[in-house]
């Protein structure tokens, strides 16, 4: 069973965990390539939450931030344009926000599959609060009532792979304040919505006992083996 290093970043500024993460992606892109038998990848998964940010895909449309950039700065909110795929979104205080760092030699080696499990790990995680959710084909994420009007979306997911280490991940919207997406087109999607577990519940979910759900149906789906990490084997720890 593949071992997975849980390090819970609490809230953290969106660069200093894209450095983490580019980190410790330089480090197992450094082992996998190394003639030393015995370096062996260190899987690692990241647990944050971000202060206001909007981030942009490297296959993002700038124009989907609808805001100028010194309103940005007028209202506080960051703005990065990363390496991950995928177009714009949000990240802010109430989400659950996590990177997983795995070598995915070992996870099926495929990029669909590992989506497709991100996904099935928000799912469960939804379906413990008695959520419904479901895919949208052709769209990455997961949705609530994905082909009716009302569709909306609940968790982006955008990821970048290198040797076939992963970085970048998901946001799953659990008590976020959703005023922040009307500054953008999020995802590049014009029309659908988004919401968040609060929304759904109609009431503020516990976000240290959301953390621990997802954490297992994350454990469960990649049937893994989770240990708290209390150090991150990086420079920058």
């Amino acid at each position: 069973m593949n071992q997975v290093k849980l390090k819970n970043l609490g809230t953290i500024a969106y660069k200093d965990a894209w450095d983490i993460q580019e980190e410790l992606l330089k480090t197992a892109v450094s082992k996998k390539t190394s003639s030393n038998e015995s370096d062996e990848v260190e899987n690692t998964l990241l647990i944050c939450q971000h202060p206001h940010v909007y981030t942009l895909g490297k296959s993002g449309h700038p124009e989907n931030l609808l805001f100028r950039k010194e309103e940005l700065k007028k209202n506080g909110i960051e703005f990065y344009a990363t390496n991950r795929g995928g177009d714009i979104t949000y990240h802010g205080p109430g989400q659950l926000v996590a990177y997983p760092i795995l070598d995915l030699e070992k996870f099926g080696s495929s990029i669909h599959l590992y989506l497709r499990n991100l996904e099935e790990a928000v799912i469960q995680t939804l379906q413990e609060y008695g959520i419904k959710e479901e895919r949208l084909k052709g769209y990455t994420g997961v949705w609530i009532e994905p082909e009716t009007y009302r569709a909306r979306k609940i968790c982006a997911i955008g990821v970048r792979c290198s040797r076939w280490v992963s970085i970048h991940g998901l946001a799953l919207n659990v008590n976020t304040d959703l005023s922040y997406f009307k500054n953008i087109v999020p995802c590049g999607i014009t029309d659908k919505g988004v919401t968040s577990m609060n929304i759904e519940l109609n009431g503020k979910v516990d976000e240290n006992q959301l953390y621990e759900v997802f954490i297992q149906k994350f454990k469960e789906v990649f049937n893994v083996e989770i240990t708290k990490a209390q150090t991150l084997s990086t420079a920058i720890e």
